[in-house]
């Protein structure tokens, strides 16, 4: 439906008001909503910003958590290493004595053989020497 024509003046002059007021209002609100994205736009900055460097405290954290994580494996490593060194230095060193042990223990036994074959030797020598100072 079309809109009438008003021929009433001063109704023409308060719809001419009304969108004057309307255009206004419009522009205000505009403004104010601009004003209004402005300002929550640096809030959200700054919440951002805020966050970010919590993220890098935390990140900060973390690595140096991981930092000290790190140097206490590699302390561990490091004992354990010297840990099984000496172990094995430990084991080498009875190894030997064991060695060393076992072949005194069969020196005497390898004596004892051949002790009688040398006391038999021995009793034959004089024997022979004997024969030899009464021949």
């Amino acid at each position: 439906m079309p809109t009438r024509k008003v021929n009433d003046p001063e109704l023409a002059k308060a719809v001419a008001s009304l969108r004057q007021a309307a255009q206004h209002l419009r522009n205000a609100v505009t403004g104010r909503v601009g004003q209004l994205r402005g300002v929550a736009a640096t809030e959200i900055g700054k919440a951002k910003a805020a966050l970010l460097k919590k993220t890098g405290v935390a990140q900060e954290r973390v690595e140096s958590v991981l930092k000290t994580t790190e140097s206490r494996l590699h302390k561990a490593i490091v004992s354990a290493q010297a840990a099984l060194d000496k172990a094995v230095a430990q084991a080498e060193k009875r190894s030997v004595a064991t060695a060393a042990a076992v072949k005194r223990a069969a020196a005497p036994a390898a004596k004892r053989r051949a002790g009688p074959a040398r006391s038999a030797a021995k009793r034959a020598a004089p024997a022979k020497k004997a024969r030899a100072a009464k021949a």
